[in-house]
């Protein structure tokens, strides 16, 4: 009995710790709520984390030498005892979790040429299970090529699925127009919506007006068969219009049958003069029946949008707790730093959405529209004014900030481009970005990164145009040539001619939004800008790219910054409890997920140019002490 007494005691002592043995998806699960119930990792002793493995996946690049530079957004995931990671070469590599040996690798022997984007990008792969079946492919592993080619793997050894496609290579270009200037590139791993695997993609919505027309392709997660097609664009509207398609993430309610879309906006991005007819489902967030297609409903959340405002996240499903009970509701995060909260059975608001005039065009040929929709909750994580020059960066550029901010035209949000140059605030680099937000289901608390940047939009005349790019680069001077529309166009950061930012910080925040009240609990600077070999002061925040993880035990992990750090906040407050070194900006998100008793955190630091001129190719992961 006294055995038996000492026995109850220890286990009473002993914490029983929630956890969460996989990760399975780009969110980690299709709500994308990147929610862990991992509970061994806590705020009181995160600070004990470190590095236990980490792993160089060889698949890096400069640009500096034959193959482009290299983007590495890939979230990890965890399935059938295995990491799998794909890398901006598009191979894909299996890893033991706890200890980061090598399983196998599968290499598509792709062109690796930058055919859509101007860098070599992957956000990593798909992970999918033929329930009830066993065996060879019962367990399959997908990833998508810039070439337009879903690849299909045995989860197990890392074989080409037969059945899948051709001998196991689905070519998504059978579906693009024969003509088309360029292929349907597979840089987001496909969403899974049962067995079925719902196909966006990437183009180059910045070269010509006329591209092809946004779709969603929905295919067989076997065979690769066509279930069924989406078009964003009527099909009436080829050659006058295109892309509008979804290149990130999308999100799944299986339980009521819907798929949710995040459309982007059409081409040109920065000019609408020859696309004045409606395009409703343009710059959208978008419900369709995942077993037929068809639309349930849909919101447009720019109208005419001439900013390239793409809605770039995969919004996040909640049951809202409310008067005892739930509310089924979505959060669509946008580039304008803006959450529209809806009733994602009926796409109605949860909180009321204003439409308010918004400013006019004086560009000879387009048209703007008069109105744009405001939500009135949650409070925009962005100001609605950029908050005028940094006097800091004006002084050291001896009034260069506030002479140029004075040339540019600037009336608050939804300014247009114009010829002389407008400030753009918030602009195309956001707000948020395509990590979107976390969230507490039961608490209903949502998190998310949102970056403050100033840039300057200027649409030049055809002829001036064509003058300035006849005898070099495009892209290095930030110009987009806009081919087929009256006018080329440029976009530069508000930068002084040191590299400082000429509006003031922050430049990055952290936030949490009560969404049963619309209340922000908190807003924080988030990570630190690193300019010259120095870093600047941690209240003045980073611009970020990728997402956050919420833990159950109330711990926020997140990479995203220019400093190349990872870090743990706590979600009560927004303050960082742990911070460690990588090797380049973590710009993905992370995976947190248990194996063997044992709370893991691994992020992929591979930079992206849009932030840092860094790159890098380490998967790491991260535990308490043993």
């Amino acid at each position: 009995m006294r055995i038996l007494a000492t026995a109850l005691a220890l286990l009473a002592v002993t914490p029983a710790f929630a956890q969460q043995a996989e990760w399975t998806g780009f969110h980690g699960d299709g709500m994308a709520q990147k929610y862990s119930r991992s509970t061994q990792i806590t705020p009181e002793n995160v600070g004990q984390l470190e590095k236990v493995w980490e792993l160089h996946t060889g698949d890096v690049s400069n640009g500096k030498g034959d193959i482009p530079g290299t983007v590495w957004s890939a979230t990890p995931i965890v399935a059938n005892d295995t990491i799998y990671v794909g890398t901006p070469f598009y191979r894909v590599i299996a890893v033991e979790p706890d200890t980061g040996r090598v399983k196998w690798t599968y290499d598509p022997k792709t062109l690796l040429k930058a055919l859509t984007q101007p860098e070599l990008k992957n956000r990593g792969v798909t992970y999918w299970e033929d329930k009830g079946a066993t065996g060879p492919c019962s367990k399959r592993v997908y990833i998508g090529t810039m070439s337009g080619q879903i690849h299909a793997l045995d989860a197990d050894t890392g074989q080409l699925c037969q059945d899948f496609g051709n001998a196991g290579i689905l070519d998504v270009n059978q579906w693009n127009k024969p003509d088309a200037n360029f292929p349907l590139s597979q840089l987001q791993p496909p969403t899974v919506y049962k067995d079925t695997l719902l196909l966006g993609w990437a183009g180059k919505d910045w070269v010509d007006s006329k591209n092809p027309l946004g779709s969603v392709h929905a295919v067989d997660a076997r065979t690769g068969e066509l279930k069924w097609k989406f078009y964003s664009i009527p099909e009436d509207y080829q050659g006058k219009t295109g892309t509008s398609n979804v290149w990130t993430a999308m999100s799944v309610d299986e339980a009521n049958g819907l798929v949710y879309l995040p459309v982007s906006s059409p081409s040109p991005d920065f000019y609408g003069g020859d696309r004045k007819e409606p395009i409703p489902y343009a710059t959208s967030v978008t419900a369709l029946n995942g077993d037929t297609g068809q639309v349930v409903w849909s919101r447009q959340l720019v109208y005419h949008d001439i900013w390239d405002y793409d809605i770039n996240a995969a919004p996040t499903l909640i049951d809202i707790p409310k008067d005892g009970g739930t509310v089924p509701a979505l959060v669509q995060t946008s580039k304008m730093g803006m959450y529209f909260v809806l009733n994602r059975l009926t796409g109605e608001p949860i909180f009321p959405i204003e439409d308010r005039p918004v400013p006019q065009t004086d560009v000879e040929g387009e048209w703007t529209s008069p109105t744009q929709p405001f939500p009135t909750l949650p409070k925009a994580a962005t100001p609605d004014d950029w908050g005028g020059v940094f006097k800091l960066a004006d002084v050291a550029s001896f009034g260069w900030c506030s002479a140029k901010a004075k040339e540019l035209r600037y009336e608050g949000r939804y300014t247009p481009p114009s010829l002389q140059g407008t400030l753009a605030f918030p602009a195309t680099a956001g707000g948020m970005q395509w990590g979107g937000g976390t969230v507490d289901p039961e608490t209903g608390i949502y998190y998310v990164n949102s970056s403050k940047v100033v840039q300057i939009y200027q649409l030049i005349e055809r002829g001036e145009y064509d003058k300035l790019t006849s005898g070099g680069s495009e892209a290095s001077g930030g110009l987009f040539p806009m081919n087929g529309a009256p006018y080329g166009f440029r976009l530069t950061n508000f930068l002084n001619p040191m590299g400082m930012p000429c509006w003031k910080p922050p430049y990055g925040t952290m936030s949490a939004v009560d969404l049963k009240s619309g209340e922000t609990l908190w807003q924080e600077p988030f990570g630190q800008v690193q300019q010259w070999g120095f870093y600047m002061p941690e209240s003045w925040g980073s611009p970020t790219i990728g997402g956050p993880v919420l833990t159950k035990s109330g711990l926020i992990f997140i990479g995203g910054s220019m400093d190349a750090r990872v870090r743990a906040l706590d979600a009560k407050s927004g303050k960082v409890l742990w911070k460690a070194q990588v090797d380049a900006p973590a710009v993905s998100i992370p995976a947190v997920f248990d194996y063997k008793g044992r709370e893991y955190v691994l992020f992929t630091a591979g930079g992206n140019s849009i932030i840092k001129p860094q790159v890098g190719d380490q998967l790491v992961a991260f535990a308490l002490p043993e």
